[in-house]
Parts: C-alpha cells; structure tokens; sequence
C-alpha cells in the first residue's frame, strides 16, 4: 500500500477530486473513506475497516474481488497488444472472440455485438440506432423512447434522459426531446388494494395507453431493466413482462432490455431476461461483462434490427477510441470463462441465491420496521416502512434509510439506501456462512435503526 496517510489522501481529494452523484462541500467536510485493497466480498479501508460488500461495488463485482486470472489475462494482453482501434477496418483477437462469444450466452437472435466502455455509453448508442433503424425503414416519425418513472439507463444526456429518476433532470435541463416515461410497477408503494399481478397488468396497460396518446406512429422503443435496480430493486409482477412485450409488438414498438445490473448471473440465469422470458431486439450490457475489473459495456442486437442496418444503413457514423478495447476483452472474456467453467451463474440459480432469500426473509421479513423483502438470485430489498399493514412511508426527513445504512456501514457491511430502501447485490462467489455473516450485519443495522426510532 502506499506510504500516503488517510489525511492526506483525504485532503488530495477534498482539493481536487469532484464525485459523482455527490454533494462536493458536504462531502468534502465529512472526509471520503479510503478504499485500499479487497479480495472476496471484502473491502479494507485506510483506517483498518474491514467490509463485507454487500454491493459488489456498484453492482458489478460478480465473480469477486483479487481473482489473479483476470489481472494476468489483462497484464498478458498489455504485453501483446496493449491498444488498438476498431475502426479502419481493424480488430483484435479478444475484441473478435468477445463478440462471439457473447450471442453463445445471450437470448437467442442476439447475434451482433457494438461495443462501449460504459452502460451511459452503450444505452446512448441504442438510442442512436433506433433512430438510425426507423430511418432505414423508411418510419422516421418513429423516434420517441418510452421509459419508466424510477429507471435508471446512465448519466450521459440522452441516458439520461432516459432515466424516470427526475432529480437527475432539473440541474441539465432535461430531458431531451423524444423521451417519455409511464408509471414503474413498484406494487409496494403503488399497489393499494391490487395483488401484484393486478397491478402489473395496470402498469403494463400504461404503455398502451401512452403509445396512443403520443401516436404509434411516433414510438420508436421502450426500454426496461427486467428488475429496476437503482429505483429500489423493483421486481416485475407475474406477467408484466410478457404483457408488455404483446404491447410493443402489437404497436411495431422495439424492445430494450438494459441488462447492466441483472447481467451475468445476478438473477441465476445468464441474463435478467432469461429469468423473465424477455425477447430483446437491443440488449444493454455493462458491470458484471468484466465483473467491474475493466470499464467495458456492449450493445447488443437481435437479427431482425442488425440485418436491415447492416444491408440497408451503409457507413454508422458513431464510435469511441475505445469501443472494443483489447486489453479490456481479453479481461471481459476471462471473466465469462470463470463464470461458465465454476458453475458460478448456475450456483446462483439453484443454491446460493435461494438460500441468500431465505435467510434474509427469515431474519427479516417480520420486523417491525420492515415492510417487505423481496429479491431473487443474488440481489434483494429490505423495505423499511413506518406501518407495516398500510405500507405507509416514513417522511422523508427522517432519513431512516440514511440513517440504516450509516449503522450498517459502522457494523461492516456495505448496504446501499435508496430512499427507505435497503439495497442488496453481493457477489456472486459469495458463501453460505458468509451469507449468515451479512445478514447478520444486515439485521443489527435494522434493529439500531429501530432502536433509533422507538420501534419495538
């Protein structure tokens, strides 16, 4: 480790280092906390602290942290080809095999790959091909991209203009035109009376209507994570996702699947669309593609959108100096091979992901604070709620999630707060006494939040 104390580091960055998604002057007095090294589903910081990551990162760290083989597959490349472009009729070997191997793993008809360093990069490329695919069909009317309140597809202007999260708007003057957005299926929240199945056929048959309100003839997408993460983990209702794919086919509507979060085994399938029978014409993937060992995403695009681009569109203008960067395949497809050889997605499906369900909805689902657990695979809320029978909120200015999380972070876990949220998504390579350990960690964080309150 570097010789730097934590006031220095913490003053280099007070000085000089603007964070995302963060309050620079409060920040800056609070002083940031130090990551120095990890390895497994820990994190250690410059103060000693020894932390479960019960985040993956940002949901990302699939197959965990301090794996050799991805640090020597990267460190192989850079002596063979540290960087070359894709344009001028270039590629590289990993930058070639990544693109086949994907469709091998993908929902089937996903057989063209683009790619892009991040998810912000790879959802502003997709809505840059579906106006370049209604364009070449002759439907140019087709341009409006309808999202949902709560999403998250990324922080560049058009991904985020996709995003139905509406604080990230008012700063940037956005949205952008061409942007829509229809109600989340957050049945917790929003379901009243409904059973979640009702209330998922409610949502779903928003999108009719707003494809009728704005005219079929001007939507061009909808795009959807299978579970919205960053909104709070909101899980689909049972046949939400197949209704809205009648919608959008019915109405000629093309369907994007964002699969950042969900990809590469969160769900216990490969994709979140195999876990929810989704049949994407454009597929988002980022985060776990490299298990967040090298900035890579890709774009990926079914036969019945590639095929006309392809014969039809000549020259696409759009690219970045380091779409398909070697060094960064070589690492992405390590990454699957592990992931594929250990058996790690399949674990997450059968064995490990429901235990982790289990355990935290055992530890957790009838306490007095929280109002629901829900999840699958390896990814979970914990609802926190002042009455549980009404579902009804804690005001906002009690900052009870901030709060939760501030008390988890202290007893050694990494939970994320959206909102009243509590936000789980550990590694994949994650074990069973390790499970036992964060929801450990995880409950005491909910009882002192309790505590706090005067909840008994």
């Amino acid at each position: 480790m570097r010789a730097n104390s934590t006031a220095v580091w913490q003053d280099m960055d007070r000085q000089h280092h603007m964070h995302p998604f963060s309050d620079t002057q409060d920040l800056n007095a609070r002083g940031t906390r130090i990551i120095t090294k990890a390895e497994g589903i820990y994190i250690h910081s410059s103060e000693g602290e020894k932390l479960i990551d019960g985040m993956a990162g940002l949901w990302c760290v699939n197959i965990g942290y301090g794996r050799k083989e991805l640090a020597k597959a990267a460190y192989d490349q850079m002596l063979e080809l540290p960087y070359y472009n894709t344009f001028f009729q270039s590629s590289t070997p990993p930058t070639t095999e990544l693109a086949a191997r994907l469709p091998q793993i993908a929902p089937k008809g996903l057989n063209h790959v683009f790619f892009n360093n991040s998810g912000s990069e790879a959802n502003d490329t997709i809505v840059k091909l579906v106006r370049l695919y209604w364009n070449t069909m002759g439907m140019s009317k087709k341009k409006t991209i309808i999202a949902r309140d709560d999403s998250y597809h990324g922080s560049t202007l058009a991904a985020a203009s996709l995003c139905g999260l509406t604080h990230m708007h008012p700063q940037f003057d956005l949205p952008l035109p061409g942007f829509a957005h229809i109600p989340a299926p957050y049945w917790y929240r929003d379901g009243g009376e409904m059973s979640p199945a009702d209330y998922g056929m409610k949502t779903a048959a928003a999108l009719e209507q707003k494809i009728l309100e704005l005219g079929a003839d001007t939507v061009g997408a909808f795009i959807g994570e299978p579970i919205m993460g960053a909104g709070g983990v909101i899980m689909p209702p049972p046949g939400y996702w197949a209704e809205i794919q009648r919608i959008c086919r019915k109405y000629d509507v093309l369907v994007i699947a964002d699969e950042v979060i969900c990809g590469f085994g969160r769900t216990g399938k490969w994709f979140g669309s195999d876990t929810y029978g989704i049949d994407p014409d454009f597929m988002t993937m980022a985060k776990g593609l490299s298990s967040g060992y090298m900035p890579i995403s890709a774009v990926m695009l079914h036969d019945r959108v590639a095929g006309p681009l392809i014969e039809k569109a000549g020259e696409i203008a759009h690219g970045m100096t380091y779409s398909g960067h070697p060094v960064a395949c070589a690492v992405a497809l390590r990454n699957i091979e592990i992931l594929d050889q250990e058996g790690i997605v399949e674990r997450c499906g059968r064995e490990i992901g429901p235990y982790f369900q289990v355990k935290l909805r055992e530890s957790l689902a009838d306490h007095p604070l929280v109002g629901e657990v829900r999840g699958i695979g390896l990814i979970a809320a914990i609802e926190l709620a002042a009455d549980r029978k009404t579902r009804r909120a804690h005001p906002a200015e009690k900052k009870v999630g901030y709060t939760c999380r501030s008390h988890a972070t202290a007893g050694g876990l990494v939970m994320r707060a959206i909102h009243d949220t509590m936000v789980l998504s550990p590694p994949l390579v994650i074990t069973k006494k390790e499970i036992d350990e964060l929801v450990r960690r995880a409950t005491a964080a909910v009882n002192a939040t309790a505590k706090d309150l005067g909840v008994k």
